[in-house]
């Protein structure tokens, strides 16, 4: 353990803390969209949604790599996702409703093909995460996902805002709110998405909900929301790694851990909104 946690002559620890700083500060950033939306259960079906992407790709490549399970998983969050919209403008049944069926039926799909994979034994990994492993070019892919979405975020962060909350305005504006929503729907799933590895399929949600939630406790301001949520992610994906090898568990629990751990405490202590506080 010591050998691993001396920084300087390990480059496995280097690159599993650049991709969980990469990973905790894109995903806690963008947290703020989803709890400004609320909408963190549909969140919580997409992440489920990656693991048929990923089997579907493993069947077709017979292997698993980086590329393969990104490729796989955005496909998947995108068919389940853009489908339960469709479901729900040419039917009666509301979004949420068609979302949880075709969710809940793709995630049985990828349980049943498990046992048929070649690689099930090193799946585990993606399902529950292991950052440990990362190479230079899933950095790479982190980094530039990472990027184009913080960008675009900020970008159109105005315009998404206000589709967001006032959809009728932004459209007499001019804004193309159907645009921006699509826009930010397809964020959220590159943010799913590039978290697979720091986290895995199942806990990737925290990871995306967590860090505004928390900053919400302490404040009200947008823009603090924003970026204090990205450098809660950062911070608690980095501590999450030392910690996971201080007490021998997986980077991937120890950081949703820590996380809900902060958050507990912000729900009680917090000088504006703890409960013990008031």
């Amino acid at each position: 353990m010591n050998n691993f946690l001396n920084i300087a002559d390990n480059p496995f620890l280097q690159n599993a803390l650049i991709g969980a700083a990469l990973i905790g500060f894109a995903n806690g950033f963008f947290s703020g969209f989803v709890n400004l939306r609320r909408n963190a259960l549909s969140v919580s079906a997409l992440s489920h949604t990656m693991l048929p992407g990923i089997a579907i790709a493993i069947l077709i490549t017979q292997e698993l790599t980086q590329a393969n399970a990104f490729i796989g998983a955005l496909f998947a969050c995108l068919t389940v996702g853009l489908g339960s919209t469709v479901v729900s403008r040419n039917s009666r049944i509301h979004q949420d409703t068609a979302l949880s069926i075709i969710y809940t039926t793709a995630f049985a799909i990828g349980i049943a093909l498990l046992p048929h994979l070649p690689v099930a034994t090193s799946i585990h990994d993606w399902l529950f995460g292991n950052i440990i492993h990362i190479s230079e070019q899933d950095l790479q892919l982190v980094f530039i996902v990472s990027a184009i979405t913080l960008v675009l975020s900020n970008l159109f962060m105005r315009p998404m805002l206000l589709t967001l909350f006032e959809p009728n305005v932004a459209a007499a504006q001019g804004v193309p709110t159907r645009c921006m929503q699509y826009l930010s729907f397809t964020l959220l799933i590159f943010m799913l998405v590039t978290s697979l590895q720091a986290v895995g399929t199942i806990l990737s949600v925290g990871l995306l909900v967590a860090p505004a939630a928390i900053m919400s406790l302490y404040t009200d301001r947008t823009a603090a929301i924003f970026w204090g949520g990205a450098i809660i992610g950062c911070l608690t994906s980095i501590s999450g790694i030392f910690v996971a090898q201080l007490i021998d568990i997986q980077a991937g629990p120890a950081i949703i851990i820590m996380l809900g751990t902060i958050f507990l405490l912000s729900f009680l202590l917090s000088p504006r909104h703890g409960v013990l506080k008031k």
